[in-house]
C-alpha cells in the first residue's frame, strides 16, 4: 500500500476537496478512495488530519425522500423528549444529564417559585 501525499494546511492542490467542501458544493465522495491528506499542526497534540478527494470523481448528493424526512423528524423529536417526564423539552436533552433540566434539578424550580 502506497503512502498518501501529505500537504500542509491550506496548501492542497486545486481539484481536491475535503468531505465538508464537497458537501458545500452539493457533492459526496461517492465511494472513491482517499487521494491525499492535509495536516494542520497543533501545539500540544498531534496534527489535525483531513482527507482529500478528487472533485471530478465526486457524485451529487442523494436527494432527501419523504421517508428520510420523516425519519429525521422522528429522531429529532426523540432527542428533545425527556425520558423522565416524557415532555418535549424544546431543546436537545443534554447527554450529561440524560433528562431535561427541570427533572435533573427539581429543587431549583421550587426555590424560584
Amino acid at each position: 500500500m502506497a503512502a498518501l501525499p501529505v500537504y500542509p494546511w491550506r496548501l492542497a492542490p486545486d481539484g481536491l476537496a475535503t468531505v465538508r467542501q464537497l458537501r458545500a458544493r452539493g457533492l459526496r465522495p461517492g465511494g472513491q478512495d482517499v487521494v491525499a491528506q492535509i495536516e494542520r499542526p497543533r501545539r500540544r497534540r498531534g496534527p489535525l488530519v483531513a482527507y482529500l478527494y478528487e472533485i471530478d470523481k465526486a457524485k451529487p448528493v442523494r436527494p432527501m425522500t419523504p421517508a428520510r424526512w420523516a425519519a429525521l423528524a422522528k429522531a429529532n423529536t426523540a432527542r428533545r423528549t425527556c425520558p423522565e417526564c416524557e415532555r418535549d423539552a424544546g431543546y436537545v436533552i443534554p447527554a450529561s444529564l440524560g433528562m431535561c433540566v427541570p427533572c435533573a434539578y427539581p429543587d431549583d424550580e421550587q426555590r424560584a417559585a
